[in-house]
């Protein structure tokens, strides 16, 4: 990446993560610039895609998703066109929320949120077991989370 970032670039990512309802005024702000140079700084890290969208972190048991699943998956045939296939399909479910390409024993590991362990158990049996190219699952239940966060160390 030929993108370099400064300490008020950095300031204005951890500013922008820790509270992304903030307005570009507030950002500014905090991180003692004027609105515009701090817009024309946020502008040029997103056009460098380093700024991906701003998000809210949900909480899913209030959500009524108590129950994670981590499913570990091996494709049966690896050509490209049987992966691409996988890939799409994953995107196309709101409960897999997470789709991680591996190195090592398992092809994809998937998170996947559900209402039950007998609502996973229907998802397995009814979507996941169909995605294109699966060989086989192995799905593991999460006890309780130890740390949850979508912030990259700036």
């Amino acid at each position: 990446m030929d993108f370099k970032i400064d300490a008020f670039d950095r300031k204005i990512l951890r500013c922008l993560q820790d509270e992304p309802q903030l307005s570009m005024v507030e950002v500014a702000e905090r991180v003692g610039l004027s609105h515009t140079p701090c817009w024309r700084r946020v502008r040029r890290m997103e056009e460098a895609g380093l700024i991906l969208g701003r998000s809210f972190m949900l909480d899913a048991v209030g959500l009524g998703y108590p129950v994670n699943v981590f499913a570990q998956i091996k494709i049966r045939n690896h050509e490209e066109p049987v992966l691409e296939a996988f890939e799409a399909a994953v995107r196309g479910h709101a409960e897999i929320v997470e789709c991680f390409s591996m190195s090592g024993e398992s092809d994809y590991v998937l998170r996947v949120l559900a209402r039950s362990i007998e609502d996973y158990e229907q998802f397995l049996r009814k979507t996941l077991l169909h995605l294109p190219g699966v060989g086989a699952i192995n799905s593991s239940f999460a006890l309780k989370p130890v740390k949850v966060t979508t912030a990259i160390p700036v």
